[in-house]
């Protein structure tokens, strides 16, 4: 794409590659970075940039129909490569919108589901975030402690998830939780589908961070949650679930983790040439 960069990526690309990253790059340079070190020195995020992300094809841009891009995952990769080229915290919220948020609902949801939630996520209208990490079960799902036990058309909701990206700003939840369905012998984790608003659901933000402080994290907190059974995720049960979605958000981050070496790499090059020391 240029010549800063000791290998030439630009090469290996194809015409809508190298457009999509010519855009995401100068988008993010025009619009990002005069704004994030103080966003950063805050703790706050930039929620204005939201709607821009949806009319560049940033959210959902992997999906193809309901309000997605259609875009290929190179050109998709690129994107959030320059996203955390700006800042991690950028990459993040697209990442969990298109990844955990959107991609779930497309892939695991029924009709109504997609066109219920879908568009307005790809415009950046509604916000999404991704419960299942908890205070006791990080890294071991299974172990997860929110549970959801069927109670007729609804199931009612218990549980705390943390470290929950967007969660103190977001419109719409996809959490997972150990189910009891009536006549079921034994517990086996769903996806459900919460909104804002629904009484028992909070969402508390959580406060001075040291890393990730231009992005907005908090919790999920459900007390008595009640959900029709129609924000049940039907294409899915188990582990596989969110393990999948987790798969999805792993491509991004991985082509994110370049874009944050790049701009250690700038930086560390342009401090070099413009030091002086032993005078020179």
């Amino acid at each position: 794409m240029d010549n800063r960069y000791l290998v030439d990526i630009g090469a290996l690309l194809n015409e809508e590659e190298r457009l999509a990253w010519r855009t995401v790059r100068d988008f993010g340079e025009r619009r990002i970075a005069p704004q994030i070190a103080a966003h950063y020195e805050a703790g706050t995020f930039p929620s204005e940039l939201v709607v821009e992300f949806g009319e560049l094809g940033l959210l959902g841009g992997s999906l193809d129909g309901y309000g997605g891009s259609g875009m290929g995952a190179v050109a998709y990769g690129l994107s959030m490569l320059e996203l955390e080229r700006q800042d991690s915290a950028m990459r993040s919220f697209c990442s969990v919108q298109s990844a955990l948020v959107m991609w779930p609902i497309y892939t695991y949801g029924d009709e109504h589901q997609k066109q219920r939630w879908l568009p307005a996520l790809s415009t950046g209208a509604s916000i999404g975030a991704f419960g299942l990490t908890e205070p006791n079960s990080g890294s071991d799902p299974a172990s997860m402690q929110t549970r959801a036990v069927q109670q007729g058309s609804e199931y009612v909701l218990n549980g705390r998830k943390q470290w929950i990206t967007s969660s103190p700003i977001a419109d719409v939840f996809v959490v997972w939780a150990q189910t009891t369905d009536t006549g079921a012998s034994a517990p086996v984790i769903r996806g459900f589908v919460l909104e804002r608003g629904m009484a028992g659901l909070s969402t508390p933000k959580l406060e001075g961070k040291l890393s990730l402080r231009a992005s907005c994290t908090g919790e999920i907190v459900m007390d008595e949650v009640r959900v029709p059974t129609s924000n049940l995720l039907p294409g899915v049960s188990g582990l596989k679930g969110p393990l999948g979605c987790l798969s999805q958000a792993r491509y991004g981050i991985g082509w994110g983790a370049l874009g944050a070496a790049m701009a250690v790499y700038e930086c560390a090059l342009e401090y070099s040439k413009t030091r002086k020391q032993f005078g020179k």
